[in-house]
């Protein structure tokens, strides 16, 4: 999901209740600033969850055979998956290869307990819309996060029902002016009973919630319930070999990235695409009040997501451009921006329908999918499987989810896709791609609030498979939805989450996500160490332009079957549509905007390279003025980027655990200042001539809305 917008129920919700909050302060003294703790909660304890992860069928054949394509060099045809994983092993000896994961063997002979065993053991209202549309929070959205959950616990401690809470929720909501009466009534109808249901059952006060979902801008509150970890096994890390250059020449997978395609059944072109609502470019958006508001054919810059005809126009380009596809990663995030008033079975139709297209448009392609948050009605709502409820469980989407998959995946994934919408698959021999599903860091899934321990122990099985892949000499890629470094993701989680990549570096060898709509991407680095690098994450753009930019999708060329393999990625491109001249001409043109080694003279793309370049875009402007151009994926009304903006981008380069920028960002953020301080002449000319362009070309542009740079420049970098 756009991390523009998709918490529009804490739009709603904390900016009625703040609000509430100030109007009636007469209901207890001290009221909203000071909360009574000893407040009246509901029984509840987690059930307990016996899944026994050994117990569940692991992908051990190869899933996908490569096929033959001209003027590519493929692997020795003689030999056979078989003789060419026997290779493999013989080139790399290693004793621990025979040890069995979950039975290991101390020196004197005596025998761990089960790891895994020990694992299932474990277990001003503006600028606040902004920061929370925009994941980028302060202290103003910290005070109305507390207001709003100390709000909302005293009416359940009143005795209120549900309904009158909700109910209270949307007059006041409606009556301020904070959204149309239809979002109003969507947003407090789908997302109240969620949030009333869990706020009945945690014995946690304002300052934890908040904590917990905002993170450091709202303080590092300790938290009993939400501090856990991951347990590895008794394996100890295997020295960690420089990483060579690939080979030039060698054999590649080439590997298409679909993200966050946000498709919208309901666009209509020339309807208003500048209406008062979260989404617009629909028949329920009015009018346009002048020819320069009206959805454009193929999309629009302004809140709108994508039609059907720029869903099928792209994928026609790829398969017309791309021939030669491998394997296609597809990382999520399919139904509209519209959450006030989806419904489970709208969603489902979407999921299908574009399942359908991918099918139809890649015949025999394997696809990876991943979950993004959109799937789940209402968005952001994954309760882990102890909540088994029929009314309230996640069954409706996962056991779909399987039924849709199965087409591309082999069956013994079944269990875990089931159970959490995870799964490992054995793409070729040595070589694997995990699928997690990130709405279990997702700070804005209220159900983590009852129990954040590594919801449907999925890390535990992460660590499980890595080991397994470990011990058979496999490489890893690891692909998602939410970026484990995004605001978005729950400190907690992205902490034991980065533990995991450390841990297994010589074994994940590159990590693929969406979510943000940018096209960007993540550093890891070694916590004890932090001038070793140890992962890269790539972030792919978003088909969807919501909002303002460009459509895009990129194209990986992955190492591929050969005696000194790496699966690393060697090279990337990404592909853009120039969504301002598709409307202008009618006539989509989709193009390479850059290739990455080219455009950032890069001699390889291994994490050691990624990190010299957040190095070299710190000190070298016009580096970072290109990274920034394709950032936004060549939009014409990109905004200008300051000297914050630019530390800020930086940052979030070098951030693969979140809420932890001080950790990682204090070097690149004194080059900056530092290179700031010596040419903020250059910069102030470089300032006044990029305004004057854009004055120029505003005036002269008369299809388009005009458009004025906001006065808060950072909160585009996520």
């Amino acid at each position: 999901m756009t991390t523009h917008w998709h918490t529009l129920r804490w739009r709603v919700l904390v900016s009625v209740t703040i609000l509430l909050s100030l109007s009636l302060t007469q209901v207890t003294e001290g009221f909203p600033f000071v909360f009574n703790t000893n407040r009246k909660v509901i029984n509840w304890t987690v059930p307990e969850d016996n899944w026994e992860i050994h117990s569940v069928p692991r992908s051990i054949t190869p899933h996908v055979e490569l096929k033959k394509y001209p003027n590519r060099t493929n692997p020795d045809p003689g030999q056979s998956d078989e003789e060419f994983l026997a290779r493999l092993r013989n080139l790399k000896r290693n004793d621990t290869m025979a040890r069995m994961l979950w039975y290991d063997t101390t020196p004197d002979g005596l025998s761990y307990p089960p790891f895994v065993d020990k694992a299932l053991k474990l277990f001003n209202l503006k600028q606040v819309a902004f920061e929370i549309e925009n994941s980028v929070m302060s202290k103003v959205s910290c005070t109305a996060c507390k207001a709003g959950a100390g709000l909302l616990q005293h009416y359940i401690r009143a005795g209120k029902t549900k309904g009158e809470i909700i109910k209270l929720i949307y007059e006041f909501c409606v009556n301020l002016n904070i959204q149309s009466p239809r979002v109003c009534e969507g947003v407090s109808t789908l997302f109240g009973s969620e949030v009333i249901y869990v706020l009945q059952r945690v014995n946690l006060g304002p300052d934890e919630i908040c904590s917990f979902v905002i993170g450091d801008a709202c303080g590092d509150v300790y938290n009993p319930y939400h501090e856990w970890e991951v347990i590895f096994p008794p394996v100890p890390k295997p020295p960690v070999a420089e990483l060579s250059m690939p080979k030039e020449a060698a054999p590649f997978f080439k590997v298409l990235h679909i993200s966050d395609t946000h498709y919208d059944p309901h666009y209509v072109e020339g309807s208003n695409a500048n209406c008062n609502e979260p989404l617009c470019c629909r028949l329920s958006s009015g009018r346009p009040s002048n020819p320069n508001d009206a959805a454009g054919k193929w999309g629009d810059y302004r809140k709108c997501d994508t039609p059907k005809r720029t869903v099928d126009n792209m994928l026609e380009h790829i398969a017309d451009t791309h021939k030669d596809i491998d394997y296609i990663l597809w990382t999520g995030d399919l139904p509209p921006h519209d959450v006030w008033n989806q419904t489970k079975e709208e969603n489902l139709e979407i999921i299908k329908e574009t399942v359908r297209q991918m099918s139809e448009k890649f015949p025999g392609v394997p696809i990876f999918p991943a979950l993004g948050n959109h799937e789940s009605a209402p968005v952001n709502s994954f309760p882990p499987p102890y909540v088994n409820q029929v009314d309230i469980s996640i069954a409706w989407l996962y056991d779909e989810l399987d039924v849709q998959w199965r087409r591309w995946l082999p069956q013994s994934v079944s269990h875990t896709v089931r159970r959490g919408a995870f799964y490992s698959v054995l793409v070729r021999p040595g070589f694997r791609i995990i699928s997690l599903n990130m709405n279990y860091c997702n700070n804005k899934n209220w159900w983590l609030l009852l129990n954040s321990t590594d919801p449907a122990t999925e890390l535990q099985w992460f660590i499980y498979e890595l080991q397994s892949a470990e011990f058979s000499n496999e490489k890893v890629h690891v692909i998602g939805h939410i970026p484990p470094g995004h605001p978005d993701c729950l400190k907690v989680w992205s902490r034991n989450f980065y533990r995991i990549i450390s841990r297994y570096e010589s074994t994940i060898t590159a990590q693929f996500y969406g979510h943000t709509h940018f096209d960007e991407f993540e550093m890891f680095y070694d916590p004890h160490d932090l001038s070793h690098p140890t992962s890269i994450a790539y972030i792919g753009p978003s088909v969807s332009p919501y909002y303002d930019l460009n459509p895009g999708y990129r194209i990986y060329y992955v190492d591929g079957d050969h005696d000194t393999t790496t699966r690393l990625v060697v090279d990337h491109e990404s592909w853009i549509m120039n969504l301002k001249e598709a409307n202008l001409y009618d006539y989509p043109i989709w193009y390479k905007l850059y290739t990455t080694r080219a455009a950032y003279n890069m001699k390889a793309l291994r994490p050691v390279d990624w990190s010299n370049l957040i190095d070299e875009m710190a000190d070298n402007q016009e580096l970072f003025d290109l990274y920034y151009k394709n950032y936004w994926k060549n939009s014409p009304i990109r905004p200008v980027c300051d000297a914050e903006c630019r530390k800020r981008m930086l940052c979030d380069c070098k951030s693969g655990r979140s809420h932890d920028r001080k950790h990682f960002c204090q070097d690149v953020e004194a080059k900056v200042d530092d290179g700031s301080s010596k040419s903020w002449k250059s910069w102030l000319y470089r300032g006044l001539t990029n305004s004057e362009e854009n004055r120029a070309a505003s005036a002269a542009d008369t299809t388009t809305e005009k458009w004025t740079a906001p006065d808060v420049l950072y909160i585009y970098t996520r």
